[in-house]
């Protein structure tokens, strides 16, 4: 995305769809505090709100309203930022947005504008406004959590911490390399740096071993529902969602397509799919169905294979565990087969009277905790984490692991290392290994 110019002054309605209770439209740049003070006649003291009359230039009155400044570098952009809260009328707003749109220099801001500026002027980094995006877009508790993490920079912490380290790391080599006639400069010092990246190796690889909880956490875990024709599957999903979802009928293959819905199980994401019965057919939009339902179950984190109390599994054992994913066998129609074996099944179900239903939401619930369980919530959530921590972790292991290497290509490695980190964060500092090297060792003085 380009923008048109950065050094506009832009605004723009910050806050939910009209019409609201309250609107804020915010107003950032260098013109911010003189337009509010044509609109309001005086603004308040930095940081401090007042309630103001906002009149056009033709001293119209569009409405009285709540006025918020923020000098820069103090505010979220880093610029001068003035926040009017007024009434969440349609007709208000867009009367206030028309009167800015009528001063020179300020232009409507582009999308994800002011969030691109608090990154330009160092108020947040690529992690945090990522985190800023999906706490605005959570829609479970857990969601929230990590989006919080994220946002508030517990995640950028730690990598900026891992990147001083490799920093360091390089700056303990290079001085050894270069300065190693001075007095202030330890002797193998690098033996330090290979100490210390063994250790941050096996950070790495902890940290990373949470991708998956993370994915699960920002994405849900995918459920999908298999089994033979009329074995309960449309029953189940409409009863886990609680609404119709699917159609149910007696007849053996009603499930065609895949059918999704998402549900929120204790503050978690899953995506519940329903599947088309799993038989021979030599019909052919069943087969299609049948198709895209084996392929669904090839792709899921989680199987609820079904199949009525007492008759033989379509998906056996051998086939479940070739799919990779946990899977729960769940016996079905309880109802019909009080007296049958249900030792068979993880569980025992029967969505016309409700029984074991509870039973099946704590089995998927305890799942999830467990593939949650002993992890921090600062958690890679985004592909381009992963790979870039893989990078990185990958840069590391090469400068542990070519001990016949020269110092200096191994120090390379570290760089490697470290611009793998600050690609993940938006900053890459060049020139932090010189002011390590001067500060630390006292070179040239």
């Amino acid at each position: 995305m380009s923008f048109t110019s950065h050094s506009d002054t832009i605004y723009a309605l910050s806050s939910g769809a009209l019409p609201s209770g309250v609107a804020v439209v915010r107003i950032s740049g260098k013109k911010a505090l003189a337009t509010a003070e044509l609109l309001c006649g005086s603004v308040p003291a930095s940081r401090q709100a007042a309630l103001r009359t906002i009149r056009t230039r033709n001293d119209i009155i569009i409405d009285r309203a709540l006025v918020l400044p923020f000098h820069g570098p103090a505010s979220f952009t880093g610029e001068d930022c003035v926040e009017i809260h007024l009434h969440g009328g349609r007709a208000v707003v867009q009367a206030l947005l028309s009167e800015l749109a009528s001063f020179d220099g300020l232009r409507l801001a582009e999308q994800g504008e002011f969030s691109r500026r608090a990154l330009e002027h160092g108020k947040l980094d690529l992690v945090q406004i990522e985190g800023l995006a999906d706490l605005i877009a959570a829609e479970t508790e857990m969601q929230r959590r990590l989006a919080v993490e994220q946002a508030s920079g517990g995640l950028s912490t730690l990598y900026h911490s891992w990147a001083d380290r490799l920093t360091r790391g390089r700056a303990l080599i290079e001085a050894e390399l270069d300065f190693s006639d001075e007095d202030d400069v330890p002797g193998s010092v690098s033996e330090q740096v290979w100490s210390d990246l063994r250790g941050l190796r096996v950070e790495l690889d902890q940290h990373l071993q949470g991708a998956s909880a993370g994915e699960i956490i920002r994405d849900g875990l995918k459920i999908v529902i298999a089994g033979p024709p009329n074995a309960g599957k449309s029953s189940l999903m409409n009863a886990l969602a609680r609404r119709e979802v699917a159609i149910v009928t007696d007849i053996a293959g009603t499930t065609r397509d895949i059918l999704q819905v998402e549900l929120d199980i204790e503050g978690f994401v899953v995506k519940l799919y329903d599947t088309a019965g799993l038989r021979a057919s030599a019909e052919t939009v069943e087969r299609e169905g049948i198709r895209r339902a084996r392929e669904a179950i090839a792709s899921a984190d989680l199987i609820l294979a079904l199949e009525e109390i007492g008759t033989s599994p379509v998906l056996d054992e051998a086939q479940l565990a070739r799919q990779g994913a946990k899977a729960f066998r769940i016996g079905t129609k309880l109802d019909l087969h009080v007296e049958g074996d249900q030792d068979a099944y993880d569980i025992a179900i029967s969505t016309e009277t409700g029984a074991g239903l509870a039973g099946l939401h704590a089995l998927i619930a305890e799942e999830l905790r467990s593939r949650i369980s002993g992890m921090s919530s600062a958690l890679p959530n985004r592909l381009r984490h992963v790979q870039n921590l893989t990078d990185a972790r990958a840069a590391i292991e090469m400068a542990l692991s070519d001990e016949n290497a020269g110092l200096d290509v191994r120090a390379e490695h570290l760089r490697l290392a470290g611009d793998s980190l600050g690609r993940i964060t938006g900053r890459v500092d060049v020139e932090g290994l010189l002011d390590v090297i001067f500060s630390e060792f006292c070179i040239g003085k």
